[in-house]
């Protein structure tokens, strides 16, 4: 054991990946209905492993967690300040509601268990997973005017409670949030995240990583002219009507021949034809026998992302762009997507395009070409994350959190993690803004999302499972119980207000709003997880920075009157 353990000091992140790998696999298992997630099982297991006696370093601990929230901002960034407004009162009350309800609990346990001052404020440090309580309390006790060895006493009693209190105080809050709360409403996180997700889209179709449509938009088929003989390529584009169609190949005597509008075809002719569904299958009757394919008539499609510059198309809708444009501009462009400030637009002819907008525009490579030089510039998609944009914008976050404004002799900061959050929807916010900047593919933010939530938590679980599971032993489980109630109560009160009082309807919202209330790092990747977009996000934020703040303030409180 002595070996293992001296060698696990030498390398102690053999730990923290012990504790994903065992805890992602306890999380797979469903107890009935219930499961824990990889998450809470991160937690648990770096809770056992702990025994071996081996931390990792504060520093590793606050970079994982500032990864991920900084990853978690930047997705959610746009989202974020739309939402910002009168329709954030909510966020504010429950932030409010969760912290007055955390202080009350806490005097009440304290009374009728007669706590000391410090070991209330490290209970609620720890059942609320608030940890800057520590300082605002320790502080608080300094100011007591007591001698010297009681305020040292009451000050490690602070970290006592604190131990006890912090494991459940994360394990409490992912119980309540995802798994408590759902139920609690009769509705499921996952489907209520694609509601509002649709309700915010307004009609667009987002699909998913492997997702697509059964029935595409634009398609390509090949046809045998024979009752279409005769007919110019002019006048099989122009039979669709607004449907657009274009000719793209033709085959005469197995030789392809150049396509003009002129083109007069012949029965017997294979043509290749791409256009909207619609106007393919208008045409298609007077066109011939359908093939399956012919050898020569393979054609590769392109689809390109264009920022629109040209303020001539700035405020217009898509169909007066269609009746101003020329048709050799329009020739085998299409339209399949417009993006504005990473949020997707509903494609129809009242859509009103301006400048700065996503256009994803499919067609030939010459089409497209014609296409960008008309409209704006093209946004080459890179699997490589712009390293110069995040590193800044995590410097930038980090720096904020070193801020500290005192109000009185209460110190108030947002932390590395509250500046790590902030700076991410800024720079987010910044990104869709100028997107020719700040690219971060979505596979490089999902492994910063889910390394850095289950290595913090884990990291957590490392450094305080030792000292709580001591505490424990040697003074009985009153003191974790306490905690439990602590943890508990407040939450299970403020979602009683945040559905009758506030009226919040979906589940993945709340959910959200609720986690970032109690500032619940681990349930907030819990609830993440479950909706599976960035729905919950925007009130986490609102919330969350609030309660760096609200329940900071509880530890002079609590010292006060505990």
């Amino acid at each position: 054991m002595e070996w293992i353990q001296e060698n696990l000091k030498q390398a102690p992140e053999i730990l923290l990946f012990l504790s994903l790998a065992i805890g992602y696999w306890i999380g797979q298992i469903y107890y009935g209905k219930f499961q824990l997630g990889g998450v809470a099982g991160s937690l648990l297991a770096a809770v056992a492993l702990s025994l071996f006696g081996v931390s990792v370093d504060n520093g590793e601990k606050a970079l994982l967690f500032a990864l991920f929230i900084y990853a978690v901002g930047f997705e959610s960034g746009p989202q974020f300040f739309k939402s910002l407004g009168r329709q954030s009162l909510r966020e504010i009350f429950l932030a409010v509601f969760t912290a007055v309800a955390g202080l009350l609990t806490v005097i009440v346990m304290a009374k009728l268990f007669s706590l000391d001052k410090g070991t209330a404020a490290g209970l609620a440090a720890g059942g609320l997973t608030q940890s800057a309580i520590i300082g605002t309390a320790g502080d608080a006790l300094s100011r007591l005017g007591l001698d010297a060895a009681e305020v040292q006493k009451l000050q490690a009693n602070v970290a006592i409670g604190y131990a006890v209190s912090y494991i459940f105080g994360s394990l409490g809050a992912i119980i309540i949030c995802v798994n408590l709360l759902p139920r609690f409403m009769g509705r499921d996180i996952r489907d209520d995240a694609l509601k509002a997700e649709a309700e915010r889209l307004k009609g667009a179709v987002v699909f998913g990583p492997g997702q697509a449509a059964a029935l595409p938009e634009v398609v390509g088929r090949l046809y045998e002219l024979g009752s279409g003989a005769g007919k110019t390529v002019a006048a099989i584009e122009s039979a669709a009507g607004d449907a657009t169609i274009t000719v793209e190949r033709i085959k005469r005597n197995d030789q392809l021949i150049p396509v003009t509008p002129d083109v007069a075809l012949k029965a017997g002719d294979i043509v290749l034809v791409v256009g909207r569904r619609a106007g393919v299958v208008a045409v298609s009757g007077g066109l011939g026998a359908e093939l399956e394919s012919v050898p020569g008539m393979e054609l590769v499609m392109d689809t390109q992302d264009v920022i629109l510059r040209n303020p001539a198309y700035d405020g217009k809708s898509l169909a007066e762009i269609k009746r101003s444009a020329t048709a050799a501009l329009r020739h085998g462009v299409y339209l399949i997507g417009i993006a504005r400030a990473g949020e997707p637009l509903a494609l129809s002819d009242s859509t009103v395009v301006k400048t700065g907008d996503v256009i994803t525009a499919y067609g030939t490579d010459q089409d497209l070409k014609r296409m960008v030089a008309e409209a704006g510039s093209q946004l080459s998609v890179d699997i490589k994350t712009d390293f110069v944009f995040h590193g800044a914008g995590l410097v930038f976050g980090l720096l904020i959190g070193l801020i500290v404004i005192r109000a009185g002799s209460i110190p108030l900061t947002l932390g590395a993690g509250g500046g790590a959050l902030l700076s991410g929807l800024l720079f987010g916010w910044l990104r869709s803004r100028h997107q020719t900047m700040g690219n971060m593919p979505a596979p490089a933010s999902q492994i910063l999302k889910d390394l850095g939530l289950a290595g913090f938590v884990a990291a957590v679980g490392l450094q305080s499972g030792l000292q709580a599971i001591h505490t424990i032993a040697s003074s009985g489980l009153t003191l974790f119980l306490i905690g439990a109630v602590v943890t508990l109560v407040p939450l299970i009160l403020a979602m009683l207000f945040g559905r009758y009082v506030l009226r919040y309807d979906n589940a993945a919202v709340f959910a959200g709003a609720l986690s970032g209330s109690r500032s619940a790092n681990p349930a907030f990747g819990g609830v993440l997880d479950k909706a599976g977009n960035s729905i919950p996000t925007a009130p986490f934020a609102i919330t969350y920075a609030l309660a760096n703040v609200f329940l900071t303030l509880l530890g002079p409180l609590i010292v006060a009157f505990a």
